[in-house]
This record gives structure tokens, C-alpha cells and sequence, in this order.
């Protein structure tokens, strides 16, 4: 194995715009949530017929170097001459535009992150070369951001006041659950109410139809693209519709694709699509390496430690149970035990200040810190709690309860949240509670690719990992290369959500390769990140 060690980022301010818009769905799944009734008809594959217009793009300045436009696609690709959205658009010049290659298609992931706003606050992160040589386009995925967006109330108050009833983080005790379920299944209702013509057209393949109908608009005989995490299985959908329209695909990060969309066998019954994909075993796995640092790296590094391993994690213990008996507010933030397991697994995205999804190990270290003070201190009689503010999940449930397979509603959830607590702690119940956003969803697109995903494409696919992600794990990274029938993956030994995001100079190096020669990395190279955690 051949081994080695990546860019460092654009201005904090923008990547913490984008963290901000992208903790809706972080707060939704942590790192993508899961779908809806079981008894289905299978998914066809259904491709964008000739017929389809070709998408006029009419550039205008829009940000700092940015360029953007706006596409109109068919919102059902079986119907060209029927009804149509509106895609907002964006693109990054290359800089050598004499030896320009083509067009860079980028996807976030999210799902349901707007690319308009996560392309500015990425772009510096992309390999030098790459920027160079590619347009880097990307765009809001139907349905989200700009682009024909969800939105389930006219009103964003009353849909505040809707989930203010559930508990933050996931819930627990029967009277929460019964709320939690209560809650989504009006959600549901509601949505179908109000956006009754646009759910039924919302899946990640009809996101790769759109796809193919901008690469079109843009003169690119072939597809070069870049996703991360959901948007690796975006990239793996278009691989699988349109084979021999690849020209180089990057999937970062990327999950299982069959564990995302049906299971195996009869495995959708008895989870759902984030469970399946072991997203709760990779969050508790990366909480235990949190900790384990934290505790040797000490008080001067991490301010949660406690000298060792073992006794930070058991303090980490002692603080949700703090929390359940007593929530506290720490700066305009009230953490109960739910809200501070949704926050540790977000913060457990990015390994150091450089990535700032959304705070490195050793400032989250101290913000648990803080939050151990202020266990400490005696209650303020009297004093109401600020409620926990909800970030909008309709755009990101709009799209995976569309696109996967999950218990229904009639399960037995809390059964299904126990059993995913005793295989990895608060990480189970929280991934668990997450996949039941989605039981009672009203509709799932009949255009939706459930598979085969082992289509030969013209060129071959490079899946690139963490060993330490704690919402994709690296296990569906490698399931994704299986799967795919033309594919190489490239291992980062490190830690955080996406290569893209935790950099690797040696990764970046071997994608900017792949990305403009074609040339894969040798099978079996592992390189390591810039660095490591605590290393700031």
C-alpha cells in the first residue's frame, strides 16, 4: 500500500454560511435521513428521452469570480411537453481557459444543500489544478434552495409551532415518541396539502435527469462530476442511468447505495435507510475516538478532558445524564441530552479549525466544557428555558422519503430505537428517530432508481473515504465500489464528514489526476489527512 498525506479552505464566513444552511438536514439524519412505505411497485429506469429541450443558459455575473443562470427542465421527464421548474445555476470560470477541459459538475450532498450556496463557499477547497482546468458548475437539486424549493406552510411560523412539539435531538419516554410521531405524520399530511403536483418528482434519479439535461446545455460530450456524501449516490444514480455518458466521476464519501435505497432482502422492514447504512455505528465508532483523544491529548488541548480515555468518555456519559435531569442554556443555546447528541454529531463532521463543519475536535471540546459548567452551576429559579429553534425539514425529507425504502409508520418505532441504542448508543436512537420522519410520507416517485447499480460505465468511477467518517462510514464507501462495476477506492486515514472537507493534499493530488489525465490511483492507496484531530 502506497501511503502519504491537502488544500486549505476559503474564508471561515462563507463555509459557515453553508454549514448553517446544511444543519437543516444534519439536524434532520446527521448525515441523511430515510424513506417511506414499503409496499411499493418496483423503480424503472426511465431516461431523458431526446425529446426533452435543451436547457438555455444565460450567464450573468452573480458573486465574487461566479457566474449564474437559470434552466428550465420538465417536472416529469416522462411528460417533456408538460409542466416545467426552474434550476438556479452556478459556475466558476476555469482560470486557464486556454487549455480548459470541460465542465466540473459539484453536489454537496445534504441532501437537500443548495449548490449555489455550498459551490462559493467550497470552491477553494477543489485541487488547484482542477480549478484550472474545469468550469466548476453546480446547482440547487429540484425541489431545494432556488429551484422550485418545498415548502410544506406558507407560513414558516406555523410550521415552528408544529415541531416545537417534539423533543430536540430524538425522543424518549412514550408521551415524546407518541409527539415525535404525531408531529411528522401532520408534517406529511401537510405537505401533500400543499405541494401536491412537485413530491411526486422529487428523487435523486430525477436530480440526475436534470443533470444530464445540463451537461447537455453546457456542450460537455461527457459527464467529469464531484459529489460528496449524498451526492456520491446522486453520482452513483446518473452512473447507473447513463453508463456511457461518464467521463470521470468522484463519489466522497459516498454510501452504500443498496442499504440507502431498498436493503437487502427483507431488510427494509426491519430498519430504515440510515440504520441500514450503519450511519449510527460510524457516529458512536468516531464519538468513541472523540473522546479517547480528547482524553489523552489533555486540558490544555481538549478542555472536555478528564486525563484519560476512559474517564472523559464516562464524563461525556455523566453530562447527558445532567442534561436529562436538567436542560441548560449555554450563550442563546438551550441544550437538553437530545440537542447535545445532535451536536456532538455534527461537530464530529470536521476534524480541525480548517474544515469548519462546523468547529474542529478541540473547539468542540470546549463548547462541551461549557456545557459541563454550566451543569454545575444551580438552576436560576424561575427562569424559562429559550425553546430550541427547528430548522425547516421539508426539502431534505421531500427528497429521501422519495428515494428509499422504510419501515412504515405502523412499525414499532421505539422497538426499532431500542434495538438501535443497544447496538450503538444515543447514536442509535437518534439515527433511528430520524429514519421515522419519514414513515408516514405521503408519496414516493415512481421514477425513483432502486437499482442494478453494477451498469459498466465508458470510464472508469474513483470513490474516495475517510476511515473515521462519522455519517458516512467508510464500509458504504467501500460497498459503493463493489457495487459500482468500474470503480477504485482511494482511503484517507483520518477522520471527518468528507475528504473534501477534512483536507488531504495526497488525496486531492490523486483526484486532480483522475479528474483531468483519467489516471486512478494505484488499488490499496491510503493516504493521510493534513491534519490530524487535536493537531491545531
Amino acid at each position: 500500500m502506497s501511503r502519504t498525506s491537502s488544500p486549505t479552505g476559503p474564508a471561515a464566513g462563507p463555509r459557515r454560511a453553508w454549514a448553517a444552511r446544511a444543519t437543516s438536514w444534519r439536524l434532520v439524519a446527521g448525515a441523511a435521513a430515510a424513506a417511506l412505505l414499503a409496499a411499493v411497485c418496483p423503480a424503472t429506469a426511465v431516461a431523458v428521452p431526446d425529446a426533452v429541450p435543451v436547457p438555455r443558459l444565460a450567464w450573468a455575473a452573480c458573486a465574487d469570480g461566479l457566474e449564474c443562470a437559470s434552466a428550465r427542465v420538465p417536472l416529469d421527464h416522462r411528460d417533456p411537453g408538460g409542466a416545467g421548474i426552474d434550476l438556479a445555476v452556478i459556475r466558476h470560470p476555469a482560470a486557464d481557459r486556454a487549455h480548459r477541459i470541460g465542465s466540473l459538475f459539484y453536489n454537496p450532498g445534504g441532501p437537500a444543500v443548495p449548490g449555489t450556496v455550498a459551490l462559493p463557499a467550497m470552491l477553494g477547497l477543489f485541487p488547484e489544478e482542477v480549478r484550472r482546468r474545469f468550469d466548476i458548475v453546480s446547482f440547487d437539486p429540484r425541489g431545494t434552495g432556488a429551484s422550485a424549493p418545498v415548502r410544506c406552510f406558507d407560513d414558516p411560523a406555523d410550521e415552528q409551532a408544529l415541531l416545537a412539539g417534539t423533543a430536540a435531538g430524538y425522543p424518549e419516554g412514550a408521551d415524546q415518541q407518541n409527539a415525535w410521531a404525531d408531529a411528522y405524520r401532520r408534517l406529511a399530511r401537510q405537505c401533500a396539502d400543499h405541494t401536491p403536483g412537485l413530491l411526486a418528482h422529487i428523487s435523486t434519479a430525477n436530480t440526475a435527469r436534470d443533470m444530464d439535461l445540463l451537461r447537455r446545455a453546457l456542450g460537455d460530450r461527457q459527464l467529469s462530476y464531484l459529489g460528496t456524501s449524498y451526492g456520491g449516490y446522486l453520482g452513483a444514480t446518473y452512473a447507473n442511468l447513463f453508463p456511457h455518458r461518464v467521463r470521470a466521476m468522484v463519489l466522497d464519501s459516498a454510501p452504500d447505495p443498496i442499504a440507502w435505497s431498498t436493503g437487502r432482502g427483507d431488510q427494509a422492514a426491519g430498519a430504515g435507510a440510515l440504520l441500514r447504512n450503519g450511519t449510527d455505528v460510524a457516529a458512536a465508532r468516531v464519538l468513541d475516538a472523540f473522546l479517547d483523544r480528547c482524553g489523552q491529548a489533555g486540558p490544555p488541548t481538549c478542555a472536555f478532558s478528564a486525563g484519560t480515555g476512559a474517564a472523559t468518555r464516562a464524563r461525556y456519559g455523566e453530562l447527558l445524564r445532567r442534561l436529562r435531569a436538567r436542560p441548560v442554556v449555554v450563550g442563546e443555546m438551550t441544550f437538553t441530552a437530545g440537542s447535545a447528541v445532535e451536536a456532538t454529531i455534527i461537530s464530529l463532521y470536521g476534524t480541525n479549525p480548517v474544515a469548519q463543519l462546523p468547529t474542529g475536535w478541540a473547539r468542540f471540546g470546549a463548547t462541551l466544557q461549557a456545557l459541563w459548567t454550566a451543569t454545575e452551576a444551580p438552576a436560576a429559579p424561575g427562569t424559562p428555558l429559550p425553546p430550541v429553534p427547528r430548522p425547516s425539514p421539508d426539502q431534505a425529507l421531500a427528497l429521501v422519503c422519495s428515494d428509499s425504502a422504510n419501515p412504515p409508520g405502523r412499525a414499532d418505532w421505539p422497538a426499532l430505537a431500542a434495538t438501535a441504542r443497544a447496538r450503538s448508543g444515543e447514536a442509535g436512537a437518534y439515527f433511528a428517530w430520524a429514519d421515522a420522519r419519514c414513515a408516514d410520507w405521503p408519496v414516493r416517485d415512481r421514477d425513483r432508481y432502486d437499482g442494478p447499480w453494477d451498469r459498466p460505465t465508458a470510464h472508469p468511477v474513483l470513490v474516495v473515504a475517510n476511515t473515521g467518517d462519522p455519517a458516512m462510514p467508510y464500509e458504504g464507501s467501500r460497498a459503493m465500489a463493489r457495487s459500482l462495476a468500474r470503480a477504485r477506492l482511494l482511503t484517507v486515514d483520518g477522520y471527518g464528514h468528507s475528504v473534501l472537507a477534512n483536507p488531504s493534499d495526497c488525496a486531492a493530488g490523486y483526484e486532480a489526476r483522475y479528474l483531468v489525465d483519467g489516471v486512478l490511483p494505484a488499488p490499496g492507496t491510503v493516504c493521510a489527512p493534513n491534519e490530524p484531530p487535536f493537531s491545531g
